[in-house]
């Protein structure tokens, strides 16, 4: 695969997440010419699509934090974004004649040459994430548009993020989910700007990301979405990406399993899940009423495996009847 020209460099000031991940999309499906974006999200935990959404995230954290969820087009882990962290896109043609394919090689190729420029040395490690001195700075990931022989690509650059927010926001207990999904593989993590010899701006540091790459490609033109695509793509971004369905109900089929300490003693839980909503439940204990929440717990069968969800459920005239406030919020924490 190798870029011919003319090569668009696109514009885009957004850092609404919902709307960046559906530009990407946009631009794959609707462009011909090879592309490069750079782009920004406000604080964001990116799941792959094949991911499940609730066993990547720590949702009690994300809340708290005012962290969004989303799930972009393509596979692999899950990874964080916030102002500190640049997410690169290039989309590539496939040649004539040539077999569409996934190359991490080729379009990491540009992103590890700029960073020689300025000093630092990164590789490609065998799990196709960007590496400085073994620790990661970029996660990649890619994904192939069979229709029109066009591959996506898009990784991260952590430039100065703030890793201890990334660790919080990923922090999840594994063994509460059992299911077929793709798992993230935690790597240790670094910042570019560490490595840097001389300190530098984020803003900066994306100009000469940008320079690099508009020297790089011959015939390169510069591309400011225009009013009918920002139309199009919030179109896809309300339909799609800002979804509850896409975010949270494309997950795998899952099982939940849980036991969780409360002021009625401890509550064995299991769920079983299927497009984000229970399916079935077992929740059992020694020394709660059995009759009185079992007319509660039969209401949680299709309804969301959702914070708000499970709230406003266990909020309801017939929880507050069976539940005292405390164990209500307890099994809400446990179902989770």
């Amino acid at each position: 695969m190798v870029f011919l020209p003319p090569v668009l460099i696109v514009r885009n000031p957004s850092t609404n997440p919902y709307f960046n991940l559906a530009a990407e999309e946009y631009l794959l499906k609707n462009f011909d010419e090879d592309i490069f974006m750079l782009w920004r999200n406000e604080n964001t935990v990116v799941v792959g699509k094949h991911q499940n959404a609730l066993s990547e995230v720590n949702m009690t954290y994300a809340r708290a934090n005012h962290v969004n969820v989303a799930r972009r087009l393509s596979g692999g882990g899950t990874v964080f974004h916030d102002s500190g962290n640049l997410n690169f896109t290039f989309i590539g043609n496939t040649r004539e004649g040539d077999e569409i394919k996934v190359d991490f090689a080729y379009f990491t190729l540009p992103i590890i040459e700029v960073l020689q420029t300025m000093g630092v040395q990164a590789t490609l490690s065998g799990r196709n994430d960007l590496l400085i001195d073994g620790m990661k700075f970029s996660g990649n990931a890619e994904h192939v548009y069979r229709q029109k022989k066009r591959t996506l690509h898009h990784g991260t650059l952590l430039f100065d993020s703030r890793i201890e927010n990334l660790s919080a926001a990923l922090k999840v207990d594994p063994l509460k989910y059992t299911d077929k999904s793709v798992k993230s593989f935690r790597s240790k993590v670094t910042n570019i700007s560490n490595h840097l010899p001389s300190p530098m701006h984020i803003d900066a540091f994306h100009e000469r990301v940008v320079d690099y790459m508009a020297a790089r490609y011959e015939d390169v033109a510069f591309y400011t979405f225009t009013t009918d695509d920002i139309a199009a793509i919030t179109e896809l971004e309300k339909s799609k990406y800002g979804t509850w369905e896409w975010i949270f109900g494309y997950s795998p089929k899952y099982k939940f399993q849980n036991i969780v300490s409360t002021t009625v003693g401890d509550i064995s839980i299991e769920l079983e899940v299927e497009k984000g909503l229970i399916q079935s439940y077992d929740i059992s204990g020694d020394t709660y009423d059995t009759t009185a929440w079992d007319a509660v717990l039969k209401q949680l069968i299709n309804c969301r495996h959702f914070p708000e969800d499970i709230e406003l459920l266990l909020s309801s005239d017939v929880a507050a009847n069976a539940l005292k406030p405390a164990t209500a919020n307890e099994l809400i924490a446990g179902l989770f």
